[in-house]
């Protein structure tokens, strides 16, 4: 690739948790973006990263996972001292504060309520295009090259064992939603994904479409922060 992400400091690789789930499709899109990456399975990958996304797969196993290795306590002083995370699906779960009808091991980072498993079994995976500020979002600091989706491209978002947001507090910054009709049969928007300062949870596999938003957004945060504390 003859571009890359030039921003991140001395080409400060991202974290991807790599203990259960889709990591890889991750890695491979932050390559495409031209952005180094690195597998996270114990405490000391967590060194010099930019960024750290969590991927999706089974919830309570990463948790049960990341607990044993002593990721959970690594990782969330790591976010308090303003380390960007991105948790989609199983690791949206893992970010929220409350999960409904669950004790897992969890980080508990983001003032959000989440119900497991809300949009169906495995069988009943969808995919939909999504509204909301993240379908126009395009970093300014990818060349076209590399975006392969125009800007009036619809974001889609990709549903496997989803997650539901069913709560979220005040500082918590609707990314993009899902249009579903209420029991009244009336138009009602759903949030799935949503923005806590450095902190960003999907409901969806952002990783499993030709679509680079997400993943640019992410890496302008973790531009952003790592300006912050140079």
């Amino acid at each position: 690739m003859s571009s890359s992400f030039r921003s991140l400091p001395q080409g400060d690789p991202v974290g991807v948790i790599a203990l259960q789930g889709g990591y890889d499709r991750h890695r491979e899109m932050l390559s495409r973006l031209g952005a180094a990456s690195r597998p996270v399975r114990n405490p000391g990958d967590m060194a010099g990263l930019a960024g750290l996304i969590i991927p999706g797969g089974e919830s309570t196993t990463i948790g049960m996972l990341m607990e044993r290795f002593g990721l959970l306590g690594e990782i969330r002083n790591s976010a308090r001292r303003g380390l960007p995370l991105m948790g989609t699906c199983a690791g949206a779960i893992l970010l929220a504060k409350t999960i409904e009808d669950s004790n897992q091991p969890r980080l508990g980072l983001m003032d959000i309520t989440l119900r497991r498993n809300a949009y169906g079994r495995q069988i009943e995976s969808f995919e939909a295009p999504l509204g909301g500020p993240l379908s126009e979002f395009r970093s300014s600091a990818f060349p076209s090259s590399v975006a392969t989706l125009p800007h009036h491209h619809p974001l889609v978002g990709v549903f496997i064992r989803a997650p539901r947001i069913i709560a979220q507090g005040p500082q918590v910054e609707t990314l993009a939603f899902l249009e579903s009709s209420s029991r009244e049969g009336s138009p009602q928007e759903e949030a799935v994904a949503v923005r806590q300062g450095n902190l960003l949870a999907l409901s969806f596999h952002p990783e499993l479409t030709e679509d680079t938003r997400v993943h640019e957004l992410f890496l302008e945060v973790c531009q952003k922060a790592a300006s912050c504390v140079a």
